[in-house]
């Protein structure tokens, strides 16, 4: 490898190492934030027409650019049924940059929810581990590049960091509330403020704040939550964490078993971010009593600084599969998820 190929990454990973003890880390977010509900709010669990519910996204983040920044989320979720909420598990993994970053977290998830066909409040605690390490030996440092030769294999001399692979507790908790053909909800993640560090000085990973809200709107039918009728269903989603902001905004046009979404994405200073197109297919939907299987694409059009020629974008794919189940076992009255 060309000696300036080992500068390049030498210097990128000297500002990632440089990141640990001075920048606070910030969450990814999901494009089909739809897709992922329990990574969105905790207050959505168990909040859908059925009894048991599984999804799994993935996020391949400016995938024309060094190093990986990738991203995978698995969850399920049952539906207590009368009214009493639901138990979840999420499993979050991610690999960031050419330092082998990974941050792997497993979380449970209790919801509770109240109401009845015109108005349902929902509330979420999320506990779990969350493992953070970094691979050293895959590190490349200025004193193993001679300058005629390029990398030499030696050993370096750099200090390694006081600890690469740490645990820690993390905590969430969020509500969301359905008023007839409107959702609204709000979650906080990382509320106790774990230590991230691997330095040993103190970094605490900042509180994620998300807001969002749905409205469901029939075209062709005056029930708003028969899947088979058309809809539009506009969103609104906005991220906070330490210094970092993020607002979404857009609409999704359903079909029955067809869904297709657009959205603009700004960053905190209100510049633009990015354009998301998203196309989802629900199979089996009506078939199967109302079991269904969810596929689903999106892509964002990177429009920052960085651009899309630079960035070649962003990339999602997600799966999920929904039970249905009759009023008579207690389901079927809690109508959350059909704003997605």
């Amino acid at each position: 490898m060309a000696i300036s190929t080992y500068i390049r990454r030498s210097m990128s990973l000297f500002l990632l190492l440089l990141s640990f003890s001075e920048i606070k880390a910030q969450d990814h977010i999901y494009s089909q934030f739809f897709n992922s509900p329990i990574y969105l709010n905790p207050a959505l669990t168990g909040e859908f027409n059925g009894s048991f519910r599984a999804n799994m996204i993935y996020r391949n983040q400016w995938s024309a650019l060094t190093g990986d920044l990738s991203y995978f989320s698995a969850a399920m979720d049952y539906r207590l049924p009368n009214y009493a909420g639901g138990l979840g598990l999420i499993v979050n993994s991610s690999s960031e940059g050419t330092a082998y970053l990974r941050k792997n977290n497993v979380s449970g998830i209790y919801s509770y929810s109240v109401g009845g066909e015109g108005f349902i409040a929902s509330f979420g605690l999320q506990a779990g581990i969350t493992n953070r390490r970094m691979d050293f030996s895959k590190l490349v440092f200025s004193d193993q590049l001679d300058p005629r030769s390029g990398y030499d294999g030696g050993a370096s001399m750099a200090e390694q960091p006081y600890n690469n692979n740490k645990y820690y507790f993390d905590s969430g908790a969020g509500v969301n509330f359905v008023i007839k053909n409107a959702m609204v909800g709000a979650s906080m993640l990382h509320l106790n403020k774990p230590d991230e560090s691997f330095t040993g000085s103190s970094v605490p990973t900042p509180v994620r704040t998300a807001v969002h809200v749905s409205y469901r709107y029939a075209l062709d039918r005056y029930d708003p939550h028969n899947d088979d009728g058309t809809f539009l269903i506009p969103s609104v989603v906005y991220y906070k964490q330490a210094q970092a902001t993020s607002l979404s905004a857009g609409m999704q046009f359903k079909y029955r078993g067809v869904n297709a979404g657009a959205w603009y994405r700004t960053n905190g200073k209100g510049n633009s971010d990015a354009l998301v197109f998203s196309l989802i297919f629900d199979i089996f939907t009506s078939t199967y009593g109302s079991q269904k299987v969810r596929l689903g694409v999106s892509h964002d059009a990177t429009t920052n600084k960085l651009n899309y020629g630079n960035t070649s974008g962003t990339s999602e794919v997600s799966v999920g599969f929904e039970t249905g189940e009759g009023r008579d076992k207690g389901f079927g009255t809690v109508r959350c998820y059909d704003f997605y």
